[in-house]
């Protein structure tokens, strides 16, 4: 029987190794290489960041702070750099997700069996 823990320590190294991963960090780098991109991209995350707080938080977020967001995000867009980054992230996110759906797959099997099971009224 597989160790569970060795199993995801194994997809870890996979995903280190994709394609996607790799295309990931090589975008990221060279953001990170670039002075004024790596700061709008670091004023991006912060916008972010500062917003997800908010909501989490269950505060009103005002129009002055969605615009400002709008204009953060449309001035990243605009980069090349940063817009490839976010593709690519984009890219590798969409993997996880699969994996993730994979994964859970016997739970929803299990809960999908006993909902199935239950008497109908």
């Amino acid at each position: 029987m597989p160790n569970i823990y060795d199993s995801a320590y194994d997809l870890e190294k996979s995903i280190r190794e994709s394609e996607e991963f790799q295309s990931l960090k090589s975008a990221y780098d060279k953001v990170m290489s670039d002075e004024s991109a790596k700061q709008m991209f670091e004023n991006f995350r912060d916008t972010q960041m500062e917003l997800q707080e908010k909501q989490m938080q269950g505060q009103d977020i005002t129009e002055e702070e969605v615009e400002k967001a709008r204009q953060v995000v449309e001035l990243v867009q605009q980069h090349e750099d940063i817009s490839k980054l976010m593709e690519e992230e984009q890219r590798l996110n969409m993997v996880i997700n699969d994996v993730s759906r994979i994964i859970t797959k016997p739970l929803e099997e299990l809960y999908g069996e006993a909902e199935s099971t239950e008497p109908a009224e």
